[in-house]
């Protein structure tokens, strides 16, 4: 009795694994997800240049061996990181994905291009404040040694003292409406 709700948490992870899979071989029969069915599984369609190269680089940042392609279980985990990961684990992962070219630090270019992407793709570009506006204010904020770069420890450091940019991550990577549509398949089938 003392183990019911183990038995039911792993259960309900089942279940939710199950569904996932089911979802991601329907949409991807191959069991390898390219980068234009990636698009089309998330609905990300018609999107404008900056937001075309995040979903790109997000793509890349999922494909954990370099291959081309997104297996299930490189989805899974994926998915699993940004809906239930711990906040460090989540952060150094965004911080990958939002170093566009991989050098270790995050450019003022980069954030921007990122936030405008984000913003593009959450319909949200009419903000009172700008992109460039935003970019700037977290670099004045969270880029400690003013060298215009942030780097690993600046963005963790900075993201978890600075709520209005941890929103914005957090937005970037909100995958509620796959789960909804996971969940209101399961329901009609």
């Amino acid at each position: 009795m003392g183990n019911s709700t183990g038995s039911t948490v792993d259960d309900l992870q089942a279940v939710e694994m199950h569904l996932w899979y089911k979802k991601f071989m329907t949409e991807c029969p191959s069991g390898q997800l390219t980068l234009h069915e990636f698009k089309q599984f998330f609905g990300l369609r018609g999107l404008d240049s900056e937001a075309n190269a995040y979903i790109e680089q997000m793509f890349r940042t999922f494909d954990m061996n370099k291959d081309g392609y997104i297996d299930f279980m490189e989805y899974v985990a994926a998915l699993s990181l940004v809906m239930r990961g711990k906040m460090e684990h989540k952060l150094r992962w965004y911080f990958k994905l939002y170093d566009v070219d991989g050098n270790g630090c995050i450019d003022r270019h980069e954030l921007l291009n990122i936030i405008k992407a984000i913003r593009a793709i959450n319909g949200t570009e009419n903000q009172d404040s700008s992109a460039e506006d935003f970019t700037n204010r977290v670099f004045d904020r969270i880029d400690i040694n003013g060298d215009g770069e942030l780097s690993l420890e600046e963005f963790v450091a900075g993201a978890r003292s600075d709520e209005d940019f941890m929103e914005v991550m957090i937005k970037s990577l909100d995958l509620t409406h796959i789960v909804a549509m996971i969940h209101s398949r399961r329901r009609s089938i």
